[in-house]
């Protein structure tokens, strides 16, 4: 995998979790690619649920996942995808650094681009696309920090695939026992 033309080859892999976003965080469905972009495997993803427990009805994803072939075929199947166009805020709050200069804002001319632009503005949609950044973020940072997975040990995609069904499996079974505990 490379970042750029300008950077070397290495040997890395995209971690990709569809998270339930009911409260109950638990990993839906779950795959690897080789590619540093997200877009090229979203839709091939969250369709892979269709085999196992069924498919939602409004998917979720940030500004990464945005491609135009991905919500043609999620909105064709039946979905509502809500996908970020680009950064919500331009500066984060919490950051102490003094704000960056403005920059341009980029101009979008894509006409599925518009549309989505124009359903995120709603205020339906913008109170159910805030529920993302609790619901997905929050998994990965469990499973680096409480289970201290940071990085593949296997090599080859199908051993790391593998590797990264089990570490979903094991984030599962930790998420369904923590309720448990606490009746």
């Amino acid at each position: 995998m490379r970042r750029s033309d300008a950077h070397e080859y290495r040997q890395a892999y995209n971690a990709q979790a569809v998270v339930c976003a009911k409260g109950t965080q638990l990993i839906l469905a779950n795959g690897v690619v080789t590619t540093p972009a997200d877009a090229p495997s979203f839709a091939s993803t969250v369709l892979g649920m269709e085999q196992g427990i069924g498919l939602p009805r409004i998917v979720l994803a940030d500004a990464g996942f945005a491609s135009g072939n991905a919500v043609a075929t999620l909105e064709a199947k039946g979905f509502e995808p809500l996908v970020a166009i680009g950064r919500t805020q331009p500066h984060r709050p919490y950051d102490f650094r003094p704000p960056p200069e403005p920059k341009t804002a980029r101009r979008i001319t894509e006409p599925w681009r518009l549309a989505m632009q124009a359903k995120l503005k709603s205020p339906d949609a913008r109170a159910r696309y805030a529920h993302r950044k609790q619901t997905v973020e929050p998994v990965f940072g469990i499973i680096e920090s409480a289970l201290g997975f940071t990085r593949f040990h296997l090599r080859g995609l199908a051993n790391v695939t593998a590797e990264w069904n089990l570490i979903a499996l094991a984030y599962n079974c930790r998420r369904l026992h923590r309720p448990r505990l606490a009746t």
